[in-house]
């Protein structure tokens, strides 16, 4: 059984709680109802114990920290509001730095690294929390390497998280680490949400980015797109498809959304060729085909382009092969 404590304080996010908590409860459940040993056992804690306030006003009845006793195997900082002070309540700080030596997995979600950033955890290490967080993560911490795009990161045994639902993906990514794909997925399932977000790994989905910045006028088209990345997507199908000439399409579509037809096409191809790295072994040519890139030399130079590294390299870095090596 591996324990799993996660800690809070005055002003935590409470999802950033009750979604990890969750996921390992729901973990547990399924495990125990296919004949598996109890795979967890999770503790929540605080500097003083009793019933902490979350940002949202519920309170949460925790454990003092000072009390717990064994080993943790998986040690979880809670993010929000109140992280700001929680950097610098000695203590805290202190009992995180210690626990965390003897820890198989440290992690924090959202501003919760912040915490984890005042006990020395982050210098060196690659860093995700919230993007509204990212800059001042970056300035606080500067031996940190933050990065603002991924929903989680792992760097070694430091596992960091983007905001509030965020902490659900890393909690499924850390029961899909010990437990395996399948009892996840049945997790994931359980709880009705993704085991991998449509979007892939980023805060910054290509589909979220598009929402965001269009009136609504272009929702439709917008999953057309999605739905047809290997087919013709030149400005004169998407202009047809949307009604007009291309001609005014071309200009509606830069002035509603404040980029090309074509850029968005390139940013949902990238999308999902990346997930198709993430997730598999399929050759680099044939996702480049699949995505709508044409040939493996096209979809190269998108990556370059956008991410700074060739499509074998993006690979080697985040697929699900190369987590496994790193363990």
């Amino acid at each position: 059984m591996r324990s799993v404590v996660i800690v809070a304080f005055d002003q935590a996010q409470l999802l950033d709680i009750a979604g990890p908590l969750q996921v390992f409860a729901s973990a547990r459940e399924l495990a125990m109802h296919r004949g598996l040993p109890d795979p967890y056992q999770t503790t929540v804690v605080s500097p003083a114990g009793g019933a902490v306030a979350t940002s949202s006003g519920l309170k949460v009845e925790t454990e003092p920290f000072a009390l717990f006793g064994g080993a943790i195997d998986t040690l979880i900082i809670a993010g929000g509001p109140g992280s700001r002070r929680a950097q610098h309540h000695d203590g805290l700080v202190r009992w995180i730095r210690a626990e965390a030596g003897g820890a198989r997995r440290v992690c924090s979600v959202c501003t919760g690294a912040f915490v984890l950033g005042a006990a020395g955890l982050l210098d060196g290490r690659r860093t995700a929390t919230h993007w509204a967080a990212a800059a001042a993560l970056q300035r606080t911490y500067p031996e940190a390497r933050v990065d603002p795009d991924p929903i989680f990161l792992r760097d070694g045994k430091l596992w960091t998280s983007a905001g509030v639902t965020a902490g659900i993906d890393l909690a499924l990514a850390l029961v899909e680490a010990d437990l395996g794909r399948a009892l996840a997925l049945a997790v994931a399932q359980h709880l009705v949400v993704f085991l991998k977000r449509p979007g892939g790994q980023s805060q910054f989905s290509a589909v979220l980015q598009s929402q965001t910045r269009d009136d609504g006028s272009f929702a439709r088209l917008h999953d057309f797109m999605a739905q047809h990345l290997g087919g013709d997507l030149r400005v004169e199908t998407l202009a047809a498809e949307a009604g007009m000439s291309p001609r005014t399409f071309a200009r509606l579509y830069r002035a509603r959304t404040g980029t090309t037809p074509a850029k968005t096409v390139e940013r949902l191809r990238l999308e999902t060729a990346r997930r198709a790295l993430e997730d598999g072994p399929a050759p680099l040519a044939a996702i480049a085909h699949e995505c709508g890139f044409g040939d493996e030399e096209r979809m190269r130079r998108a990556f370059l382009r956008r991410l700074g590294v060739p499509p074998h390299q993006y690979r080697q870095r985040f697929s699900r092969e190369a987590a496994q090596a790193a363990e």
